[in-house]
């Protein structure tokens, strides 16, 4: 994990009202014909949000400027919750232990990171998973069974087995999760439109890619 990381989450409440979601980088190459050619620049999507629509009180404007100049404007990245995106399943169904593969035992290999997976059909996406969350606890099976004696680090999401799954056992797992993320300005611009209630233009937050 970055030296640069704070491991505290960006008020959820706040979240909660955010706009984004993931980004990709393609370059489109129109031809005389009219024919395209495309290219993925990056291996991995990176997310964007936008943090503005979930203030809705002076309170709320406080809360956000407190986490602000704490982490020094863009200095310092946080965990994010992204409400649309926290589980190993859909937002709205309870995670279970076989809910993504991490991968299949060889008898030998002790050290499984937490992934997630978008699609199946075509070309299947694997999201490394870096931040587990602390709001449920990280359930595994080897083989399908529940599995015990293992650990998992909380700022990697590395799962490490006491004894090596065995050779031909799918390794799953159900989890919750934040995003590694930093406020994307060194500048909050504040509206107070009454006592009780305020406004802020913009609050972008990027993903840092680890």
């Amino acid at each position: 994990m970055l030296e640069e990381f704070h491991d505290t989450r960006f008020p959820p409440d706040i979240s909660l009202g955010a706009r984004g979601g993931p980004e990709r980088k393609t370059q489109v190459v129109v031809r005389a014909n009219g024919r395209e050619t495309r290219n993925q620049q990056w291996a991995d999507s990176r997310r964007r949000y936008n943090a503005a629509k979930g203030v809705r009180s002076v309170n709320d404007l406080h809360k956000v400027v407190e986490f602000f100049e704490e982490r020094r404007g863009r200095m310092f990245a946080f965990r994010w919750k992204d409400w649309a995106d926290f589980k190993s399943c859909p937002p709205g169904d309870a995670i279970s232990a076989t809910d993504q593969v991490l991968g299949v035992g060889d008898g030998v290999q002790k050290e499984f990171q937490l992934v997630k997976t978008y699609g199946a059909t075509f070309q299947p996406y694997t999201r490394k998973i870096l931040l587990p969350a602390d709001t449920a606890p990280v359930v595994v099976a080897v083989g399908g069974a529940p599995a015990v004696g293992f650990v998992l680090d909380e700022t990697s999401g590395l799962i490490t087995f006491a004894s090596a799954p065995p050779a031909g056992e799918d390794v799953t797992a159900g989890f919750e999760f934040d995003v590694p993320a930093r406020f994307d300005t060194d500048m909050l611009e504040l509206t107070l439109n009454a006592h009780v209630q305020g406004s802020v233009t913009n609050i972008p937050i990027v993903e840092v890619l680890l």
